[in-house]
């Protein structure tokens, strides 16, 4: 008799997990309420692997060994509370795959910089010849990866969804960027439930293993002295560096580790603003762990280019340039956008609200901000924290609204930035979408 593995969430997650699971002799069941998509369904057909879509059959459900869901579905809901009370496990897909693969992992997490530092730590161990896969947040699903190709290293990008559903998965490198508010509305609005889950990542950890953090964040920092830390911990920042350590001295970037120092100036560096610095370190010092040659790490640290939807300077239209950071779904990522731009700016913000305080944000928009548009179904949040502000907060109920008001209150010289600071599924499928829409937008004014 197979055991009976049930996979709830039909995306890029839950088929991969359905594959690895039907490779392990599992019985497998894929639910999702949502539809499906074509490229997924037809995979699962391929596999022979039963589905349903638009609903959730309970009984089928609860028949199962062990449930593997999509990070996207909260804890609280009715079929998960169930299946916890019935004693069933409800487990991640980066939980369920580091069951069956003996890879190197380095995960990285934080609220802003995640999928920048992945991507370039990638980057870094795929240009210095090792065998390794993305995955998590971005790239291909781990557990479709650890299915059906070989790798011998993972960068996994994790979110604290994902980490919440983590048990027994170990980190090899551990890597925490930075703690600020964000998805508060998944964790009874309570900071300190956020911060637990943030650090999950070094849960299981050991003294061989490596834990990579921001010293200057004060969250993390002050969670740290709290508690008996396992692995060796290697600091960054943008004061002097600490050994083993990474920071800045006389502009250069620093690291020490193992008796090796790497350095490079900080002009060199591809990615630029103090966010993008920290992002370095942390990839630098992730890649100094696997004895990357200074030479391969000094080249792809000055010829990574960027993410798209973060930051993307995408084009000039009458010498209004257009930014396109739909990725930031949160203040604090909007904070960092904001500060990066030296321009008065016209800001389109708004989506659903996670639990957002502007507060933050205020001081930059009265020194930079000279419009703000607002993009989502409710946008009374925005206007009650800007509307004292500035004269000019306006509403727009769709993107094409959205780029055009914003291009008329702009003058030559300015920035229009698509920064969010929310999340997008009011209006669009995903950040993707959005970002998207802002651009084939641009391209039609």
């Amino acid at each position: 008799m197979r055991n009976k593995l049930v996979i709830l969430g039909a995306g890029e997650s839950g088929v991969g997990s359905a594959i690895l699971a039907q490779k392990q002799g599992y019985a497998v069941f894929v639910s999702d309420l949502g539809k499906i998509k074509d490229k997924y369904k037809s995979i699962l057909s391929k596999y022979n692997i039963a589905y349903e879509e638009g609903k959730h059959s309970e009984e089928k459900i609860l028949e199962a060994e062990i449930v593997v869901k999509s990070p996207g579905i909260p804890d609280t809901a009715t079929l998960i509370l169930k299946l916890k009370e019935m004693g069933i496990p409800v487990i991640s897909e980066i939980e369920f795959a580091g069951r069956y693969t003996k890879a190197k992992t380095i995960c990285i997490t934080g609220s802003n910089g995640k999928t920048t530092t992945t991507l370039l730590t990638y980057h870094i161990l795929k240009n210095s010849g090792l065998n390794v896969g993305l995955a998590g947040n971005v790239g291909k699903s781990f557990a479709w990866q650890v299915a059906e190709e070989n790798h011998d290293f993972y960068v996994i990008e994790l979110s604290s969804f994902q980490l919440d559903g983590m048990y027994d998965f170990r980190a090899d490198v551990a890597v925490l960027l930075n703690i600020t508010p964000d998805h508060l509305d998944r964790y009874n609005y309570t900071m300190q439930n956020y911060t637990d889950s943030k650090f999950r990542i070094i849960q299981n950890q050991t003294e061989n293993d490596y834990f990579i953090y921001c010293a200057d964040d004060e969250v993390i920092q002050s969670e740290i002295a709290k508690k008996k830390i396992k692995p060796a911990c290697i600091p960054f920042t943008l004061k002097e560096p600490a050994n083993p350590g990474a920071g800045i001295l006389k502009e250069k970037l620093i690291i020490n580790f193992n008796q090796k120092q790497f350095s490079m100036s900080i002009l060199d560096l591809s990615l630029s603003g103090k966010h993008n610095t920290y992002n370095s370190m942390a990839a630098g010092i992730a890649s100094m762990v696997f004895q990357i040659r200074n030479e391969q790490l000094r080249e792809c640290l000055s010829n990574f280019y960027g993410v798209e939807h973060r930051l993307e300077q995408f084009l000039k239209v009458h010498g209004i340039e257009f930014i396109n950071d739909s990725k930031a779904t949160n203040v604090n990522s909007t904070w960092y956008a904001l500060e990066s731009i030296p321009k008065s700016i016209v800001w389109i913000a708004g989506g659903i609200d996670k639990g957002n305080d502007y507060t933050m944000l205020k001081p930059l928009v009265k020194e930079k901000v000279k419009a703000i548009v607002c993009l989502g179904k409710d946008n009374s949040k925005l206007h009650a924290a800007f509307g004292k502000v500035l004269k000019n907060v306006v509403d727009a109920s769709s993107m094409e609204e959205a780029v055009k008001t914003a291009y008329y209150l702009a003058r030559n010289g300015d920035t229009v930035l698509l920064s969010p600071a929310c999340a997008s599924f009011d209006l669009f499928d995903n950040y993707e979408d959005r970002g998207n829409q802002f651009k084939e937008q641009v391209r039609n004014l």
